[in-house]
């Protein structure tokens, strides 16, 4: 990859790209035992924590001259990573290259094949039962063919745990007077790796717990087939490193649907695997963990929204067949 002084029209979209990355709520849930709050990363732009991923990845790959005009994106997402690096690709005017795989979702294929000129879909699953190996391989061999390409490496790049420290937590501890907990869903990496280091600088008694979907390696057990997106991985990411975390929490799928449908249900907050996955975890944490004479306070993340599992999650014959252990797609 060649490098050089930034792109002056890259920078100036750049700056008009960025007028859209504004602050995202911070909303109160009802909760008898907890000061509990969620801030809603769903209001980004595109739907999802992405957003300040892909915007900040961008922002210094671009002031360190990594990505110019006519350089080609290339990167491994069937999900939100990949919609939030196409849509500020198209305002940069650059290409980009998505990565993707069977598990990705009717909708987020659509969308990615109207902005990009290329998608790369792979069908071969690797030996855990995914697909993230097989992507990564894929990434490696355009890389390969085009030396000019730029990889934003959503699991190993420091500016991925940079923006969820800038950002994300950033406004976290901003809005806070107190935080004595946080949770947080654990995939790439970048945003507990970020957010940790954060809310500790702000808050050092802050306990950070790691949530993570039953069949991950990333937390050292053997991987295995997992259907809901959006947490785990097949492998260790090197940003997962970087994190301070307390403690961890491990959710079977079955429970993140319950997840969804009790915070749906009791909050009206429709939203992704993830977040069920770690509202989940915050009231079996909770139910197993005295809580303080003091009531603690509480936060987790809403990373995006319902509206890509209304197939899966939010589809009670989907979700049967997941308890029963018939046959229905797999995470990657």
């Amino acid at each position: 990859m060649t490098t050089g002084p930034a792109d002056g029209p890259l920078t100036d979209r750049l700056r008009v790209l960025r007028g859209g990355l504004t602050p995202t709520p911070l909303l109160t849930l009802r909760d008898d035992r907890l000061d509990l709050f969620t801030k809603l990363e769903f209001c980004n732009v595109n739907g999802s924590a992405k957003d300040r991923t892909a915007l900040w990845i961008l922002q210094q790959a671009i002031t360190r001259g990594e990505v110019r005009a006519g350089t080609t994106v290339v990167e491994s997402s069937s999900g939100n990573f990949a919609l939030s690096l196409a849509s500020c690709a198209v305002a940069l005017g650059v290409r980009f290259v998505p990565v993707i795989d069977p598990n990705c979702n009717r909708g987020t294929e659509e969308f990615l094949r109207v902005l990009c000129p290329v998608v790369a879909k792979v069908t071969e699953p690797d030996g855990t039962g995914g697909y993230l190996r097989t992507r990564l391989g894929r990434v490696a061999e355009l890389l390969a063919g085009d030396p000019t390409a730029y990889w934003p490496d959503q699991y190993g790049n420091p500016d991925a745990a940079q923006a969820h420290h800038r950002f994300t937590g950033g406004e976290l501890c901003d809005a806070l007077p107190r935080l004595d907990y946080l949770f947080v869903g654990v995939g790439t990496g970048g945003t507990i790796a970020g957010m940790s280091h954060r809310v500790k600088e702000t808050f050092p008694g802050c306990a950070v717990i790691a949530v993570d979907a039953a069949g991950s390696a990333i937390f050292g057990a053997p991987p295995a087939l997992r259907r809901i997106p959006g947490l785990g991985s097949s492998i260790v990411p090197p940003l997962v490193g970087q994190a301070l975390i307390d403690d961890v929490v491990l959710v079977p799928e079955p429970d993140a649907v319950t997840g969804c449908h009790d915070l749906l249900r009791e909050h009206g907050v429709f939203a992704g695997g993830s977040t069920g996955s770690v509202y989940h975890a915050i009231q079996r944490y909770f139910a197993a963990h005295p809580v303080p004479r003091r009531t603690p306070t509480v936060a987790f993340l809403c990373a995006d929204r319902g509206h890509a599992y209304a197939d899966t999650v939010y589809n009670p014959a989907w979700v049967e067949t997941l308890r029963t252990g018939e046959p229905c797609p797999a995470a990657a």
